[in-house]
């Protein structure tokens, strides 16, 4: 069934079925309902490595970091990136209000303690450092942090807006003091200036470039933007006006694109990288036990899921509008569809054991983790083909799924589509490129999609900017009344226990209505020659670099 609506004058809605990654073709090929959907789980080991600080360790100051990265970056502007893989970039080149430590726990960068909130929770104060200064030398001061605030609130394609709450005024009070008043409490205002909502950007750079912000970055960090080549690298330097200089070893980092896992790998074990992300399960388990290599692993915040579009008529963050299918028209299609994943098996068959079955955007290791946030809709292809007939579908329901077009990606789908075959559904799938996966996510131009979230220490980020109407990451365009008013009373509360209640009760709601059906819990995977110290990677998923340093031959 082709999808019902498409938006006049825009860009054709597909790229050419095969533009995909060497072997993608061969792959595709066997996207059929008999793949047999078998579990290969083997024993792993799950213990968290995050990786350590350079401390004391020996190390040679100066060289040039070369990353292998698994997907090109979206645009490089805090207010309105969408990518996991932009984080990494900007990690090194633009710090935060606060950030996330290797246990979770929040903790200033840009700012110089945690927020002071007022009794009434309407007033939040954040100090700002006073020794710092912007990339192009401009001064890091409250009025920057506060023009960069404003910015999230004004731009119209923000993808910010939602992750402050309800602004009603930003306030410079002196040099290092930015003052938020609130409408209404937002308790996870914090966990949000812990994000790209935290970075802060040159208020020179703005002024010149505005909206083009993203083509040359200026931020406060340790290093700063040299040259993007579309498709191929970006370049980032050692910025010697950084206020923790000393701490800076790398002279330059370089992110090369290589979306196929298996080319990273071999990259890493050439030398010819010395960093890569998103490690396949196909080969995690040999490199966790190759000499000169070291694996890092963390358990993930986020999740991978399948979004229906049920309102995305106009792009993610605008009024919802209508969409003429089975899927959008009756949640009990999507509730079907639920019940016909077999995410425990589909887990084993694809990822060797090495991820977890999800059914909640809140983790499980989440202090915000209760029985109904982890309560899973069962494996009942029964109950699938019942549901369907209920809602006036005569199985088998074709749609088609867009999927990134990587070959785990790839191997995923090829399980989910013989995974709820049973069920009643045919999926088509769609291979796309990355980043322009995120562009038709944006624009509401799919049935449905496979993509994930990295995820957020505070589960606001999670479920709010994804699922409240007219959000700016509500990219299945969901509208229910019901759900906003659960979603506000979770984040204006301030009591964890019944914060966390709340947030169950959102769980309960969306796995009713279905506009997101939660797949599985990726763990991050991180690999790095032994040549380096200091690499890094937290639960929030960001490959952090700016400490990292090449160790010193001399020693050891």
């Amino acid at each position: 069934m082709a999808a019902a609506r498409r938006r006049e004058g825009g860009p054709p809605r597909r790229l050419p079925r095969w533009s995909a990654v060497p072997g993608a073709a061969a792959l595709l090929l066997g996207l059929t309902s008999c793949y047999a959907v078998q579990d290969t789980r083997s024993a792993v080991e799950r213990a968290d490595v995050v990786g350590t600080p350079v401390g004391d360790a020996p190390v040679r100051e100066g060289g040039d970091l070369v990353m292998g990265l698994s997907a090109e970056p979206d645009v490089l502007d805090p207010t309105t990136s969408s990518s996991l893989y932009t984080r990494y970039v900007m990690a090194s080149m633009c710090e935060k209000l606060y950030d996330i430590d290797a246990d979770g726990e929040l903790v200033p960068q840009l700012a110089t303690a945690l927020p002071e909130v007022s009794e009434d929770g309407l007033e939040v104060v954040v100090p700002v450092r006073e020794d710092a200064v912007f990339a192009d030398g401009t001064p890091f001061d409250a009025d920057a942090v506060a023009t960069t605030l404003q910015r999230h609130l004004d731009l119209p394609d923000s993808s910010r807006r939602s992750e402050l709450g309800p602004v009603a005024d930003i306030t410079a009070v002196d040099p290092t003091h930015v003052r938020l008043t609130y409408e209404t409490p937002f308790a996870p205002i914090t966990a949000a200036l812990a994000d790209r909502a935290g970075m802060v950007m040159s208020p020179t750079a703005l002024e010149e470039l505005g909206e083009d912000f993203g083509s040359s970055p200026v931020c406060v960090g340790p290093f700063r933007f040299v040259e993007r080549v579309p498709q191929t690298e970006i370049v980032v330097e050692r910025d010697p006006e950084y206020y923790a200089a000393e701490e800076v070893h790398l002279d330059s980092i370089t992110y090369r694109i290589m979306t196929d896992a298996a080319i990273r790998a071999a990259n890493l074990r050439s030398g010819d990288v010395q960093v890569v992300d998103t490690v396949s399960t196909q080969d995690a388990e040999a490199l966790s036990r190759e000499s000169g290599v070291e694996l890092l692993q963390t358990g993930s915040l986020g999740y991978q899921a399948v979004t229906f579009n049920v309102g995305n008529v106009d792009g993610a963050g605008e009024p919802p509008g209508e969409v003429d299918t089975p899927e959008a028209q009756d949640p009990r299609v999507r509730l079907a569809f639920s019940h016909a994943v077999d995410r425990e098996t589909l887990v084993g068959s694809v990822f060797n054991g090495w991820f977890d079955p999800a059914c909640s955007p809140i983790s499980p290791d989440s202090p915000f983790s209760t029985p109904a946030s982890e309560t899973c809709p069962e494996h009942d292809p029964q109950r699938s083909l019942e549901l369907l007939r209920e809602a006036g579908v005569e199985p088998p329901l074709e749609i088609e799924m867009e999927i990134t077009n990587t070959p785990d990606s790839l191997r995923l789908g090829q399980a989910l589509q013989a995974s709820v075959a049973e069920g009643g559904f045919a999926l088509d799938i769609s291979p796309v490129e990355y980043s322009t996966l995120l562009d038709v996510q944006s624009r509401g131009d799919f049935r449905m999609l496979q993509l994930g979230w990295s995820g957020r220490v505070d589960p606001a980020a999670n479920t709010q900017n994804f699922l409240s109407t007219g959000a700016g990451n509500n990219y299945s365009g969901y509208s229910d009344a019901e759900m906003d008013a659960l979603l506000v009373d979770a984040a204006s509360g301030t009591d964890m226990a019944a914060r966390a209640a709340t947030y169950g009760e959102v769980v309960t709601k969306v796995q009713e209505d279905n506009p997101i059906v939660y797949l599985y819990r990726q763990r991050n995977l991180t690999a790095h020659t032994d040549e380096l110290a200091g690499v890094q990677t937290f639960a929030d998923g960001v490959v952090r670099l700016s400490r990292a340093a090449f160790v010193d031959p001399g020693e050891g």
